[in-house]
């Protein structure tokens, strides 16, 4: 249902067309995130310039520029430059533990700082606090595993790391030259379920309830109709903040100038940016794939983090990955140091493994319950709002059989093919990374490499 505009005018808001909306050509927007994807590639993921430039950084920018785009790396700054004749310019700077962000007139507005992990070292802790004894298994066909493999590395999908855990023990793992199994690779839509796992742990903690309504400030005035949405609602994309997004039906725009792909392409306080939407559709009767809803759970997560006088760029490491066993995950940040989770994450194939793992083990881990009870049934469950049963809470379900697997499978999801894939009916996770330019090979060849992996099993 959409609220007609003489509503929104009588509760004092703005026109839509009035509201903050993105800035800059699709160019300039583009641009923007070539030179950050580009600059984690070569910084953080150690991968070669050309390879990065040409299989990761154009994933937003038009395909009429792709050709023309040009860059510099500045190792002593640590710095990208990406330029489109002699008009364009955008660069992007690497901030240590923080990754790299586009670079905005007016600087950084927080201080970056060094995220340290309380773990011993990988090799010395057993799987899965750590990489000891984490070998392949060998009871399972020879044959058919070289076919899974053959499948998942089929050339055009770019894949580049590919993780098998069966009854919590790794039965296979591969990756592409020149990447390791502490490679942090792009990851991006797969930060979504990140988040819901960090509003998870909120909950564990007291701090959160899934039907509250969402503590968002800016919502409180009298008469304002987002009162009434809830964590529940943001959880399942059904919040109804107007936020258009390449998968709404009515919207034909370039990919960078949708407010969906803004937050990956320009310095602005993304937080802020999403939190100050109008409503489109009444909360929790649409359900519809858009960043503001995981960005403001983003926002309220850090809001109830400082709240406790707490480190907000250190809690994801001390309150989840030092619990199950993540050394490093890089979670990247605007300009105002707010997370990015809705894309601008990097994790390695393990990393992702250990957090599939969680879910499978009912967000329980070496017997400490992370997650409440319930959590992943919540996760894993359709959500009404959605059309069809693919969605759940901040993960895509398997409701219409898309996967080569049984029907219980829910996964997290990033472009470019990203997958953490979790089978509670057949003990499995199943991790799949790769590089954006594979996108459109990546779906089909997971799905036969997975029906290779049932008939293993």
């Amino acid at each position: 249902m959409t609220l007609e505009n003489p509503v929104a005018k009588s509760l004092n808001y703005q026109p839509w067309e009035q509201t903050a909306q993105p800035e800059g050509s699709a160019a300039f927007l583009g641009l923007g995130s070539f030179a950050k994807v580009l600059c984690t590639a070569i910084f953080e993921s150690k991968r070669d310039p050309v390879e990065a430039a040409t299989h990761s950084g154009k994933i937003i920018l038009a395909e009429e520029y792709q050709d023309e785009v040009k860059y510099f790396i500045d190792y002593e700054q640590k710095q990208v430059k990406a330029f489109l004749g002699d008009s364009v310019l955008r660069t992007a700077s690497f901030h240590g533990d923080q990754g790299c962000s586009i670079d905005g007139p007016s600087g950084l507005h927080f201080y970056p700082r060094a995220i340290q992990s309380i773990l011993p070292p990988a090799d010395e802790l057993t799987w899965p606090m750590g990489d000891l004894n984490s070998g392949s298994d060998d009871r399972y066909p020879v044959d058919l595993l070289d076919s899974v493999l053959e499948a998942a590395f089929e050339p055009h999908s770019l894949t580049a790391a590919f993780l098998v855990i069966h009854k919590g023990k790794i039965i296979l793992e591969k990756y592409a030259p020149g990447i390791t199994k502490n490679t942090q690779l792009e990851s991006w839509s797969m930060g979504k379920s990140l988040t819901a796992t960090l509003i998870g742990r909120m909950m564990q903690m007291g701090k959160l309830t899934l039907d509250q309504p969402a503590p968002v400030e800016e919502w409180q005035s009298e008469g304002d109709p987002r009162k009434k949405i809830t964590i529940r609602d943001l959880m399942q994309m059904s919040s109804g903040l107007r936020f258009p997004a390449h998968r709404d039906p009515e919207v034909k725009v370039p990919l960078a100038k949708l407010a969906h792909m803004y937050i990956y392409c320009d310095a602005i306080n993304i937080f802020d940016f999403s939190v100050n939407r109008p409503l489109e559709f009444v909360p929790g009767t649409t359900g519809r794939y858009r960043n503001c809803d995981p960005l403001t759970l983003g926002y309220i997560l850090r809001n109830s983090i400082e709240a406790d006088q707490n480190d907000y760029l250190s809690w994801p490491q001390k309150e989840l990955f030092d619990k199950i066993g993540i050394r490093h995950q890089l979670l990247e940040t605007d300009p105002y140091g707010n997370f990015i989770m809705t894309g601008f994450d990097y994790g390695t194939a393990r990393n992702w493994g250990r957090l599939g793992l969680l879910y499978l083990q009912d967000g329980v881990w070496l017997g400490q319950r992370l997650l409440p009870e319930g959590f992943t049934e919540f996760v894993s469950t359709p959500a009404a709002s959605w059309d069809q049963p693919i969605y759940g809470g901040l993960f895509w379900l398997n409701g219409t059989g898309e996967l080569d697997l049984p029907k219980d499978t829910y996964y997290m999801a990033g472009g470019g093919g990203q997958r953490t894939i979790i089978c509670p009916s057949l003990d499995l996770v199943v991790v799949r990374l790769g590089h954006s330019e594979g996108g459109d090979y990546a779906d089909k060849s997971l799905n036969k490499a997975l029906g290779y992996l049932k008939a293993a099993l």
